[in-house]
């Protein structure tokens, strides 16, 4: 493989405005339910008497998720018709839909829940914008994030310029080796 391409996202400046989700959710086309990125909400802390007042830690903070177009991904190896697979020169994992049948066996085996059953009985996921990519542009989601929180590229650069991690408190990197960065928010720090 020349170069697997990955995300990078950093907690600390996002927001939660869901731009990116809605922005891939609007390119592809998906019904309602489905969503092939997604941001999740982590909160905590609590307040506490200090004197007669209350001090406050509370905090939140958001991740913005799709497929992570594995090194390893399980979702190929447990394909049973060879729908799903990485493509060679950029590690862009993508499903053939001639051959998908829908059973959902991708789905399962994911351990990021990216697969997801669309209308018409296959399944689909995050394809990396290989369209725009191919015209030398930015994924959809990346494009519309206003805080640009959110990157895209050879994850190897995105390693190296943004300096994060693939362990936050909301996210594990598994032997399928995510091609993910998270610079995480000071509450997801492990």
């Amino acid at each position: 493989m020349s170069e697997q391409l990955g995300f990078c996202i950093e907690q600390h400046l996002c927001t939660g405005c869901k731009a990116c989700q809605v922005a891939c959710k609007d390119k592809n086309n998906l019904e309602l339910g489905q969503l092939w990125r997604k941001v999740t909400e982590s909160e905590g802390g609590n307040y506490t008497r200090e004197g007669n007042g209350l001090k406050q830690n509370v905090y939140a903070y958001w991740t913005s998720m799709s497929c992570n177009h594995c090194v390893n991904p399980s979702c190929v190896e447990a394909c049973p018709t060879g729908a799903m697979y990485k493509r060679e020169q950029d590690g862009i994992v993508l499903i053939d839909q001639e051959k998908c049948i829908g059973c959902g066996v991708c789905k399962q085996n994911c351990p990021y829940d990216a697969p997801q059953l669309i209308e018409e009985g296959k399944m689909g996921k995050c394809n990396y914008c290989i369209d725009l990519i191919q015209q030398g542009k930015e994924p959809q989601c990346v494009a519309a994030c206003p805080l640009r929180a959110l990157h895209s590229g050879p994850i190897e650069e995105l390693k190296n310029k943004y300096k994060g991690t693939n362990k936050t408190q909301d996210f594990a990197e598994t032997s399928t080796e995510p091609s993910i960065v998270i610079v995480p928010h000071k509450n997801a720090v492990r």
